[in-house]
């Protein structure tokens, strides 16, 4: 065994699944499978005998269940730790609520004639970035209120300016940890903001459910993009799992494009496809785009541009962030202004709108 290894253990009651997911492991020389365990009474022993530094989790297991397994151990011994979990929407009701429990990552179980294919890179990064993620608490069921903001509704009276014209829109990208990042932020927005369009890195229908939950907690609507989708105030919009999320300017208004194309980054949809996008539709100060937690450099290149075009933009700080990869890389090459801890990005969020409305203001009153 080398010390310099990633430790694994892989805890899944499928002795196919096991295998297949040892395997992808075993590919990349940085990572070592040490023990595999049929149930979460085998991998709690297995636990202390093997110091691993990475768990894969399935989440429907006999004698106790994932959810219940995953709230223990990270009550009793947090580790990082990567759900497989079946394309279903039950399955990805349950991958939400492991990652609320603070699972670092989720990605759906192989299906079919029993092969990861393309899913074995993406475990593999998963994992690498489950190893130097930072565990948080246990975040609340019930969301904080909304922050308090001094915005004017924008349904009401057909207010007008940067927070009422099709030109101000919020980006927000995110990945390993940005789910549960993502939920504390919007959470605590107030309603009547100008439209929000997201893309986390998450996989092929977990993101219906994920917009679904939002759209439950937050005080706008929240739901997946389709494409042609008019971008309203009031709305937010989640890039659907393995499409990118683009923006166009049409008559003067927002409408979502939701294609397929390349990954970029290796991911799909991508944060840089969407803030290059914004920028190629005529984005500039009007605009607010962040870089939130996540494994890498995707964002980073789209957010400079933004930048470059007068928008507002920022990244998580280090010590909020589950993996300051992202943000770090914006920071970084200068294409976050600043740095805000999670808890102040809605207040910072809200500022900055406060901020370009009063400017909008002092420019209608010195115009001819």
């Amino acid at each position: 065994m080398n010390a310099n290894h990633i430790r694994v253990l892989v805890v899944d009651d499928s002795a196919v699944v096991r295998k297949l997911i040892s395997d992808a492991l075993a590919v990349d020389p940085e990572i070592e499978v040490v023990g595999t365990a049929v149930d979460p009474y085998v991998a709690r022993d297995k636990i202390v005998a093997l110091a691993p530094h990475v768990l894969t989790l399935d989440l429907e297991m006999p004698r106790m269940d994932g959810l219940t397994f995953l709230r223990i151990l990270m009550e009793q011994h947090p580790l990082p730790v990567v759900v497989l979990s079946s394309l279903t929407r039950s399955g990805s009701d349950q991958a939400l609520e492991a990652l609320r429990l603070g699972a670092v990552d989720v990605l759906g179980k192989p299906g079919g004639p029993y092969s990861f294919g393309d899913m074995g890179p993406q475990l593999v990064a998963k994992v690498k970035a489950a190893a130097i993620a930072r565990l948080h608490p246990l975040r609340a069921t019930n969301p904080a209120p909304p922050v308090l903001s001094a915005i004017r509704p924008l349904n009401s009276g057909g207010a007008r300016g940067p927070l009422g014209s099709p030109c101000a829109l919020i980006l927000l990208g995110a990945s390993t940890g940005g789910t549960e990042a993502l939920r504390d932020v919007l959470t605590r927005l107030p309603g009547g903001l100008p439209p929000i369009a997201i893309v986390q890195h998450i996989p092929a229908l977990f993101s219906r459910a994920f917009a679904d939950r939002l759209d439950q907690l937050c005080a706008f609507r929240v739901r997946e993009a389709r494409d042609g989708d008019l971008l309203e105030p009031g709305h937010a919009f989640v890039a659907p799992g393995n499409f990118h999320l683009l923006v166009s300017l049409q008559g003067g208004q927002y409408r979502a494009r939701v294609i397929d194309g390349p990954p970029v980054w290796h991911q799909r949809p991508a944060v840089d496809v969407l803030f290059k996008s914004a920028v190629d539709a005529g984005a500039g100060p009007q605009v607010i785009a962040g870089v939130l937690t996540g494994m890498g450099k995707d964002g980073a290149e789209g957010l400079l541009r933004l930048r470059e075009h007068g928008a507002s933009t920022f990244g998580q700080d280090e010590a909020s962030c589950v993996v300051y990869g992202m943000p770090r890389v914006a920071w970084e090459n200068g294409a976050a202004q600043q740095q805000v801890a999670l808890e102040r990005i809605p207040d910072y969020i809200c500022h900055q709108l406060e901020l370009a409305d009063a400017s909008h203001a002092t420019l209608a009153r010195v115009s001819p």
